[in-house]
C-alpha cells in the first residue's frame, strides 16, 4: 500500500464479466460505469490519482490509483433547540436538551450556546472517525452498475439480479486484497478470464496494476477499448497496402468492429470484379453495414475487389477463414446486383403514383402529397437560391420515388443517393438526379450542405413541409421528447439558410407551408398564422443553440452570450441570414474597446424614454442647445447618418456599428453636463429627441442595451 502525506491509499480494480455485451452500446457504457464510480468516490469524500477505464465484448472494467483507503474525518455540526426551550425556570436541562445531546451522543453540559439573531440555541460541534473505503466500494460499485444507461435489463438463471447481459464473474481487488462483496448475483474474487478460446482458463490477478499486462500476456485479451481500436486501424491498413490500396476505416465502423473482438486478427477476403459495376455506396453499405467489412480504395480512387474482415481468434487454418468470409460476403453482393437490375427496369417516374398507396403521416396524406406539396413550395424557394424553378419541381415530384426501390428497401441509409442513380439511368437532366441526391443534406450534425442550387431548394422545401406538417398536427417537440427528429430537421434548414448565404424571408414561406397542410383545411382562418409564429418561435430557439454552441460561422463557442444573442432576437429579423449578419456586427462591435461604454449608455437612454412622453418632436432643433456638449454630440450624429444609410442599404452592419463607435465621447460628455429631464419642456423634449434619434441609429442593427456592460458609461 502506498502513503501519501500520511494517507494510506491502494489501487482499485473492479472488472464485471459477462455474455457478450452489444457492440454499439459498448462504449457508452464502459463510459458510463467509469463515470459511476469516479462519482461514487468523489461523493464519498475518498482522494484518488489516475483512473482508467477498460472494455471488451466480454467484460467492463474500471482501475483507480492511489484510492485512500479510509473517508477522513468527519466534522458534524448540529442545531438543537432555543435556549430558552432548553432549560426550564430553574436553569435545569429539559427533556428537549436531553434528548438532543443522547442523540449527538454526548451530554447536556457539553453542548455549546449558539448566538444568532433570532436568539440562542444549543450547539453540537463533534468529529466522527471516517468509514474504511473497502466498506463503502459495494455500494458505489452497485449505485454505478444502477445507474447504467441499459434501456431493458435481462434475468438468466434462477437468481434475480438482472443486467444488460448474464453474469458470469466479478473481480474486486483493492490493493492485494478481495473486497467482500455480493453484486449481480456473484461473489467478488480476485480472478478474470483470457479470450473465450485462446485462453479460456481462470487467470489470478495479484495487484490492480498487473490486470492489463496479465490479460494481453496471458488472456490474449487487449482490454484497453482505445488500444484494441488502433491496432484494428494498423491491421487493416496494412491489409489494405497489401491489396495494393488505402483501407476505408470510418470511424464508428472502427468502433463496432473493436466492440466485437478482443484479439483482432485481419483477414484480406476478395470478391469477383463484375461486382464493381454496383453504384460504390451499394458496395460500401454491403461491406460496412451488413458485414463490419473494410472497404478498399484504389490509388485512382476507385473501389478495388477487395475487403477486411477482423477475425477474433488466430486460427490455425487462415484460409477457410478467409474462404468462409468471401462465402458470405457473395450472396450479399449478387442480391444487391439483382436489386439494381430490378430497379433499373422501372423509371422513377413510373413509381411516382405509386406513393399514393404509403401513408407519409396520419392527417397529412401521402407520400404523393407530401412530394406535390414540396415541389409547390419549391416555387417561392427558387428565387432566393437561385435554382431553376422546373429543376427543383421535377426533383422535388420525384424525391421520395427511391423509397418504393429494391435497393433502398435493403439499404434504407441509401435514400436519396439511390434515387439520383436511377434519375440519371432514366436520363433525367443533371441539375435533377444531384438534387433528388443532395434533398437529405444535412443528415446530422456536422454534414455537408447540398451544394447545388436545386439541391438546396428541394432540402429546404422538405423541411419546411416536415416542421409545417408536424406542427399543424400539433406534435411539437416537448422536453427531450422529439419522436419526429424536428429540433434536427430546424437546425439542418437554418445551416442550410445562412452557411449557403440564402436570404430568405422565414415568417412568410412558414405561412405558404402551413396553408398547404390537409389537416388545417377546417381549422379557424386565424389558425394557420398562429401556428406560423409558434413555427418561427421554435426556430429561433434552435438558431440561439446553433449560436451558443459556437456552430455558427465566423463565431467560435463561447463568444456569443445569451445577451448578445437576445440583443438581434428583439429586432425581429425575417431572414436567418440577415440575423447571421447582425449577430457577426454584434461579435466584432464587442470587442471594440468602446462596447461596454456604448452598451450601458444605450441601457440608460432604453431607461429615460420608457419615462418620456409621448408625441416627441420628430426632428431636434438645434436653435434650442445651450450647452457645447449637446451641440457636439447632434453635429458627430449628422456627419455619420449618411454612411450610416448607405451601410445598412448594403447591410454591412459590421461598419454601421464600428462607425457608431465614435459616438462613445460626445455620449459621454453629453451625459456629463447636460441634464436630460430640464425643467423647460422645450429643452427637455428637444433634448429626448435626440436620444431617441441616437438610440434609432443603435436599434437599426441591435438593442445593445440587452448586453450588461462589464465598465460603466462614461
Amino acid at each position: 500500500m502506498a502513503t501519501d502525506h500520511g494517507i494510506q491509499t491502494a489501487d482499485l480494480l473492479i472488472e464485471i464479466g459477462t455474455e457478450e455485451l452489444p457492440p454499439k452500446a459498448l462504449r457508452k457504457l464502459e463510459r458510463a460505469f467509469a463515470a459511476g464510480i469516479a462519482n461514487g468516490i468523489e461523493a464519498a469524500g475518498l482522494g484518488c490519482g489516475e483512473q482508467r477505464s477498460f472494455a471488451t465484448p466480454r467484460r467492463m472494467a474500471v482501475l483507480v490509483q492511489d484510492l485512500g483507503l479510509c473517508q477522513p474525518t468527519q466534522v458534524i455540526e448540529k442545531r438543537g433547540p432555543p435556549v430558552k426551550v432548553a432549560y426550564d425556570d430553574n436553569g435545569e436541562p429539559t427533556r428537549a436538551a436531553q434528548a438532543f445531546a443522547e442523540k449527538c451522543g454526548t451530554t447536556v453540559d457539553r453542548l455549546e450556546r449558539q448566538e444568532t439573531p433570532k436568539g440562542a440555541w444549543l450547539f453540537f460541534r463533534g468529529e466522527s472517525p471516517g468509514t474504511p473505503t473497502v466498506e463503502l466500494l459495494p455500494g458505489i460499485v452497485d449505485q454505478a452498475l444502477a445507474e447504467l444507461p441499459i434501456p431493458r435489463r435481462m434475468r438468466w438463471g434462477a437468481g434475480e439480479a438482472e443486467f444488460v447481459r448474464p453474469v458470469h464473474w466479478l473481480l474486486m481487488l483493492l490493493g492485494d486484497a478481495v473486497v467482500p462483496a455480493e453484486l449481480l448475483g456473484r461473489s467478488a474474487g480476485d480472478t478474470s478470464y483470457g479470450h473465450r478460446f485462446h485462453a479460456p482458463g481462470a487467470i489470478r490477478i495479484a495487484a490492480p496494476a498487473a490486470y492489463e499486462t496479465r490479460l494481453i500476456e496471458d488472456g490474449r485479451v487487449i482490454p484497453c477499448f482505445e488500444a484494441r481500436k488502433q491496432r484494428i486501424r494498423m491491421l487493416a491498413e496494412e491489409a489494405g497496402k497489401q491489396a495494393g490500396g488505402t483501407v476505408i476505416a470510418d470511424d464508428y465502423l472502427l468502433d463496432e468492429v473493436t466492440a466485437l473482438v478482443e484479439w483482432p486478427v485481419a483477414v484480406l477476403g476478395q470478391f469477383d470484379a463484375d461486382f464493381l459495376r454496383l453504384p460504390e455506396e451499394v458496395l460500401i453499405a454491403t461491406l460496412q453495414d451488413h458485414q463490419r467489412y473494410f472497404p478498399v480504395r484504389g490509388t485512382d480512387d476507385a473501389l478495388l475487389p477487395f475487403f477486411i474482415t477482423m477475425s477474433n481468434l488466430e486460427s490455425l487454418q487462415p484460409e477457410q477463414v478467409k474462404l468462409g468470409n468471401e462465402r458470405v460476403v457473395r450472396p450479399r453482393l449478387s442480391d444487391a446486383a439483382f436489386f439494381w437490375q430490378q430497379d433499373c427496369a422501372e423509371p422513377l417516374s413510373e413509381r411516382v403514383e405509386k406513393l399514393h398507396q404509403v401513408v407519409y403521416q396520419k392527417g397529412l396524406g401521402s407520400l404523393y402529397d407530401k412530394s406535390r406539396r414540396i415541389a409547390r413550395l419549391c416555387q417561392p424557394l427558387a428565387d432566393a437560391t437561385g435554382a431553376d424553378c422546373a429543376a427543383a419541381e421535377r426533383a422535388a415530384e420525384l424525391s421520395k420515388a427511391d423509397l418504393l426501390t429494391e435497393m433502398v428497401g435493403e439499404f434504407p441509409e441509401l435514400q436519396g443517393r439511390m434515387g439520383a442513380y436511377y434519375a440519371a439511368h432514366d436520363g433525367e437532366p443533371a441539375a435533377v438526379s444531384t438534387a433528388i441526391q443532395e434533398q437529405y443534406l444535412p443528415r446530422h450534425a456536422g454534414d455537408s450542405l447540398p451544394g447545388s442550387s436545386a439541391g438546396q431548394c428541394v432540402a429546404l422545401a422538405d423541411r419546411l413541409d416536415t416542421l409545417a406538417g408536424i406542427f399543424a398536427l400539433g406534435k411539437r417537440p416537448s422536453g427531450n421528447k422529439d419522436p419526429f427528429g424536428l429540433r434536427r430537421t430546424a437546425l439542418g434548414m437554418l445551416r442550410i439558410l445562412i452557411e449557403k448565404k440564402i436570404d430568405l424571408d422565414l415568417p412568410d414561406v412558414l405561412g405558404q407551408a402551413i396553408a398547404l397542410q390537409p389537416c388545417l383545411i377546417d381549422q379557424p382562418a386565424d389558425q394557420p398564422a398562429g401556428l406560423a409564429d409558434d413555427l418561427f418561435g421554435f426556430l429561433l430557439d434552435r438558431l440561439r443553440a446553433y449560436y451558443l454552441d459556437g456552430l455558427a460561422p465566423g463565431l467560435p463557442g463561447g463568444e456569443i452570450t445569451p445577451e448578445m444573442f437576445e440583443s438581434v432576437r428583439v429586432r425581429s429579423p425575417s431572414s436567418p441570414l440577415d440575423f447571421q449578419q447582425r449577430m457577426v456586427a454584434v461579435h466584432s462591435f464587442m470587442k471594440l474597446s468602446e462596447a461596454d461604454s456604448l452598451a450601458a449608455a444605450n441601457k440608460r437612454i432604453a431607461n429615460i424614454l420608457k419615462s418620456a412622453d409621448p408625441g416627441l418632436p420628430a426632428d431636434v432643433d438645434a436653435a434650442l442647445f445651450d450647452a457645447d456638449e449637446e451641440r457636439r454630440l447632434h453635429e458627430t450624429v449628422q456627419k455619420l447618418m449618411p454612411g450610416h444609410r448607405e451601410n445598412l442599404a448594403r447591410r454591412d452592419y459590421t461598419r454601421v456599428l464600428h462607425d457608431l463607435s465614435a459616438l462613445k465621447a460626445p455620449i459621454d460628455a453629453f451625459f456629463d453636463a447636460v441634464m436630460v429631464m430640464a425643467d423647460d419642456q422645450r429643452l427637455r423634449n428637444n433634448r429626448l429627441a435626440m436620444l431617441s434619434g441616437l438610440r434609432r441609429m443603435f436599434l437599426d442593427i441591435a438593442d445593445l442595451s440587452c448586453i450588461p456592460a462589464s465598465r460603466p458609461a462614461g
